[in-house]
């Protein structure tokens, strides 16, 4: 098994999901690696097709509550476009130097005028340069067919077109720098599902 497979199994299986004409679900469970159940973890599909089909979402937000990012986690596609308001009693200084995304919104309170794009695919950790404690994740993604797990670990991905694909997991508590777990899924008409074990997650 490659370094990039480790730590992902995966089961496929026909399970009659379909969701409409020439398009089908992909059910995906996430467990750690005691097999429980995952939340929170972004679960995706990729192949050249896939990238072809990737539009902006409209506008999304990332706040300051309570010294805090909300949502904790924000799963957009490419050219999206984020606004940051601070919802605080208290100003804040949002920044990132992730290499997806290195940006800066210095000391302000209030709605900051200009939205900023996120035009590369990869994952955007964000801080505080005022509130160390802060941190957020902005995970940009090059394929609309994607989800985020519940409390249950389990969650369709649905409208997929049936097909040959990358099939990738993310977690917040997966290392910064380690490549993300990733296999080969192959997609039938009748659907699939999958079993993804991330292994190696800080506590």
């Amino acid at each position: 098994m490659s370094h990039r497979a480790r730590g992902l199994t995966l089961a496929v299986l026909g399970f009659g999901m379909a969701v409409g004409a020439g398009a089908v679900g992909v059910r995906v469970e996430v467990q750690d690696a005691a097999g429980k159940p995952l939340a929170d973890a972004v679960v995706f599909l990729e192949s050249a097709e896939a990238r072809r089909q990737v539009r902006p979402l409209a506008e999304q937000e990332m706040s300051q509550e309570k010294k805090t990012f909300v949502p904790g986690v924000l799963v957009l596609t490419t050219g999206t476009e984020v606004r940051f308001p601070n919802r605080d009693t208290v100003r804040h200084h949002v920044y990132s130097f992730s290499p997806a995304k290195p940006f800066e919104l210095k000391l302000y309170a209030g709605t900051p005028a200009h939205p900023v794009r996120f035009d590369q695919p990869g994952v955007v950790v964000l801080g505080c340069n005022i509130h160390d404690h802060m941190v957020g994740w902005i995970v940009v993604l090059d394929t609309p067919y994607y989800a985020q797990t519940p409390a249950s670990g389990a969650v369709p991905i649905t409208d997929v077109p049936p097909g040959s694909y990358r099939l990738r997991a993310w977690h917040p508590r997966l290392p910064v720098g380690v490549p993300v777990p990733e296999q080969a899924l192959t997609v039938p008409a009748s659907g699939a599902a999958a079993t993804v074990r991330m292994m190696g997650l800080q506590p």
